[in-house]
């Protein structure tokens, strides 16, 4: 509870100059004085706020339980050292540029940091304010890497009705980590739907999400994208292919959180699950406009969602079809409760997952003062209509401050001022429920190093994979022909190595054949391979002049018809661990850049459920009434390759490119592996590194 709910806290640096941080904080630590000890601390002593003020901590009668650090970064060894002297067990360093050493002292101490350079801490249920600016109590818990950022949120949360239960800005994150703040909102009970902005993503971020939405807490996340898993060169087309945000959308769909690209759509998103996502993609529209119905239909197909037909339903006004998007055509004009009666048959009806009601209403009162009393009766029974049957009901309202418009927001109905904001969170919050349960627990990898605790005191402790597999193996030596020893579960073409032109003229394979230098990553763009070779012995003696000495594979052509050229990568991502890639293979796999990416490991299942969301999908049930390759095969052997690099840390990734299935199975015809810590030379084969 250090820094969700101490007994004491000490502002240092405390001012009564407004345009101070230490101003803010103690304003905001003094509102929590009816719950705990607030001590000001300020250098030349007298009063703050019209309090008293202590010159140094080692003047107050007992530690306070968490020190605020809001002064010059050259003064905070001294008041760190004096803090950790006198007791204190929490910092919240305010002040950027803290020095490294000083962050040694406090850990060898056994206390904690939040921060440093970050915006503070808040906590609508425990009365804590110890950060910059203004907080609107309520219900979403935002977590952020950027202060800035993160009071943008809670700001735009303060704007949508939902406010902010739990405020946390992590800043550089040198001690407690973003991963342990995510964890302390599993319990925090004032916290529905949580909110998290990340510029890098640490050990345990995956498994923070993932317990929070098994909390019945979902989880939106907004990132700059900064995976590296497309940040490093990399010789194979893997690398190439993954993409940073990519990696985090995985990351997503193992953790059952969903990924915006704004603010604004963080806090849109949050509003509308604050009361849970809904059940499907099926939205009713309800609109006093035919246009505006017209354009909110369009839009809600465009972001994912289904405008269904409906049957024919009892209980709306007369002259109103049950046509949806439905009109209401003059109905509302005519007695307000119409608006009421329309979206409670669509949230009782079970034909739709959602409601988006479009267009004037929330302008009555407005516009006729006398209406306003009864147009908010009708916001206020639109609230318990949603709140009774769960299904989530979005208004657009042309006024976007109205005494109805306040009654929906107040009720848990968001409100907003233009219809694609209204329609895209409801398209964001239908993803919850196609969201992919496959996993259980959190991916191993890097991100099971370290699985931080609550924000205590003392540090965090670790925690256990969700897997168990082998992790002895003899060290991996480059090329393809180990390649294909290392992955055995794999069916290769038969082939041998051939060491002069005299061998492969006497070769017992049966052609025609593909010639290959074993060590090239990219074979066929430095002539590594020459395929649909019917003379062996001139097609050897070709390559090895061009390209000198080396081991050469002679190997069977796959001659089979019917098949589909794939690739299967897995990579191991700086942030999250080991991913799996599946998609459109050969040489042109970077070309069309058709890939669907997981966190690793994979089952069959989830492997099917990739090669489902690839464009090239039809090609693998049978395209034009060929033969349907068998997929079974393959997702299996995307299941293991990626079992394979969980098992293996000693390798940073593993291609099969291309891989062939038809209808008689699998066969990869080429294989790279590229070993933890080696950068291979493309044009060589050795290793440099």
């Amino acid at each position: 509870m250090i820094f969700s709910d101490p007994a004491s806290v000490a502002v240092v640096g405390a001012s009564d100059d407004p345009a101070k941080w230490g101003h803010w904080l103690a304003r905001g630590a003094l509102a929590g004085s009816s719950r705990r000890a607030v001590h000001l601390v300020n250098h030349g002593g007298g009063s703050v706020l019209s309090q008293p003020t202590v010159r140094s901590l080692s003047e107050l009668p007992s530690a306070p339980e968490l020190v605020v650090l809001a002064v010059p970064a050259a003064h905070v060894p001294a008041v760190v050292d004096e803090a950790l002297a006198v007791g204190v067990r929490g910092f919240v360093g305010i002040t950027s540029g803290i020095d490294d050493r000083v962050i040694g002292r406090i850990r060898s101490a056994g206390a904690r940091m939040l921060g440093p350079n970050c915006l503070g801490v808040f906590d609508a249920a425990t009365s804590l304010h110890l950060a910059w600016g203004q907080f609107q109590p309520g219900s979403l818990g935002v977590v952020s890497q950027s202060g800035q950022v993160g009071l943008e949120i809670a700001g735009l949360a303060a704007a949508s009705g939902i406010g902010v239960s739990r405020f946390v800005s992590v800043g550089s994150q040198v001690d407690v980590t973003a991963a342990e703040a995510l964890l302390d909102l599993v319990s925090h009970d004032m916290t529905t739907v949580v909110g998290i902005y990340l510029e890098s993503f640490g050990p345990g971020i995956v498994t923070a999400m993932s317990e929070l939405r098994a909390a019945g807490k979902p989880v939106v996340l907004l990132t700059v994208g900064s995976s590296t898993a497309a940040q490093e060169a990399a010789l194979s087309h893997t690398g190439a292919l993954t993409s940073p945000l990519d990696v985090v959308d995985a990351a997503c769909r193992r953790a059952g959180a969903v990924r915006v690209a704004t603010p604004a759509a963080l806090a849109d998103l949050a509003a509308v699950l604050s009361s849970g996502p809904p059940r499907g993609a099926r939205v009713g529209v309800v609109s006093d406009s035919g246009g505006q119905g017209a354009i909110a239909a369009d839009l809600a197909v465009a972001a994912g969602l289904t405008v269904p037909a409906l049957s024919a339903v009892d209980g709306l006004p007369v002259g109103v079809s049950s046509r949806n998007p439905i009109d209401l055509a003059g109905a509302g004009e005519q007695d307000l409760v119409n608006y009421s009666r329309v979206v409670e048959v669509l949230v009782r009806g079970g034909e739709v997952d959602t409601v988006v009601l479009s267009g004037y209403f929330g302008s009555y009162g407005e516009d006729t003062p006398s209406l306003e009393v009864s147009e908010v009766a009708v916001a206020s029974r639109i609230c318990a209509l949603a709140r009774e049957t769960g299904v989530p009901v979005v208004v657009h309202s042309m006024r976007p401050d109205s005494a109805a418009v306040r009654a929906l927001r107040a009720g848990g109905v968001p409100v907003q001022h233009t219809i694609e904001r209204a329609v895209a969170a409801l398209g964001d919050a239908a993803r919850f429920g196609a969201l992919d349960q496959r996993s259980v627990g959190a991916p191993t990898g890097q991100e099971l190093s370290v699985l931080p605790g609550r924000i205590e005191a003392g540090g965090p402790p670790g925690g256990d994979a969700c897997v168990s597999l082998p992790t002895t193996a003899a060290p991996y030596r480059p090329g393809y022909l180990a390649a294909r020893e290392l992955l055995g579960f794999v069916r290769f073409p038969r082939a041998h190595v051939v060491t002069s032109a005299a061998e492969a003229k006497a070769t017992t394979l049966t052609g025609p054949y593909a010639l290959k230098a074993d060590w090239l990553a990219h074979k066929s763009e430095h002539g590594g391979v020459k395929i649909n070779v019917t003379d062996p012995a001139a097609a050897f003696e070709e390559m090895r002049a061009r390209l000198g000495p080396g081991t050469y594979v002679l190997e069977e052509m796959d001659t089979r018809e019917n098949t589909v050229e794939l690739i299967i990568g897995a990579k191991r991502d700086h942030s999250f661990g080991p991913v799996i890639l599946v998609g459109a293979g050969g040489i042109h796999a970077e070309l069309f850049r058709d890939t669907a990416i997981e966190l690793a490991p994979v089952t069959p299942a989830t492997a099917r459920e990739m090669l489902a969301r690839l464009v090239s999908a039809p090609l693998l049930s049978g395209w034009r009434g060929a033969p349907e390759p068998d997929v079974t095969a393959l997702a299996q052997v995307i299941a293991q390759i990626s079992e394979t690099l969980v098992a293996r840390p000693d390798l940073a990734e593993i291609e099969l490119n291309p891989v062939r299935v038809g209808p008689d199975g699998v066969l990869a015809v080429d294989a790279l592996i590229i070993p933890s810590g080696d950068t291979l030379n493309d044009t060589s084969g050795r290793r440099v590194a």
